[in-house]
């Protein structure tokens, strides 16, 4: 039994779920998001006292297969709930003498030490905003911002010896000393 999966999702004021079949529609102020429940999963929108939840169950729950789908399911539900009303976000730090980031529009330009600009364009629904050598990359799809912050990082990857590179603003990199150097005779 997923311990995960019987917890009912709470609905905020503001958005609307609509439930058809394996479709769920969650739409809200920051935006709109669809995602099909798996075929052994049921998600159901239940109104008590006021208040709007969707229960995510199973057909079987002794099913390892099915407990498995049961907390994915319901979290990717949560996910797009908390997507539209509040929205997610992911910070990166550029690190290293010379690197640059600059947003223009939906162009975000990372100049991290090659002989060119790094241009990288957002897709509609994520916005950046660059303050000294840091970035925050925020939408209402949990997946894409996720995705984008490590197509971003990708660029450079933070290198060990020296720090530089373009890391998550809560990632720590494991430092490695240089080469020791021979002592004379």
């Amino acid at each position: 039994m997923s311990r995960v999966g019987k917890k009912p999702i709470s609905i905020p004021s503001g958005v609307e779920v609509v439930i058809n079949g394996q479709d769920v529609k969650v739409k809200g102020p920051k935006g709109e998001l669809q995602q099909a429940v798996h075929p052994l999963i049921r998600a159901t929108l239940v109104e008590e006292d006021g208040s709007k939840t969707v229960l995510v169950t199973v057909l079987d729950e002794n099913d390892r297969i099915q407990n498995a789908l049961w907390g994915t399911m319901r979290t990717l539900v949560s996910n797009m709930i908390e997507g539209v009303s509040a929205g997610f976000s992911k910070k990166l730090e550029i690190n290293g003498v010379g690197y640059r980031v600059n947003v223009k529009g939906n162009v975000v330009v990372l100049t991290v030490g090659y002989s060119h600009d790094v241009p990288i364009e957002l897709p509609s629904g994520l916005s950046a905003v660059a303050e000294a050598n840091t970035l925050t990359i925020s939408g209402f799809d949990k997946q894409l911002v996720g995705e984008m912050a490590a197509r971003i990082r990708k660029v450079r990857k933070p290198e060990p010896y020296k720090g530089k590179g373009i890391k998550y603003a809560d990632e720590t990199i494991r430092r490695k000393a240089g080469k020791a150097q021979k002592s004379g005779e």
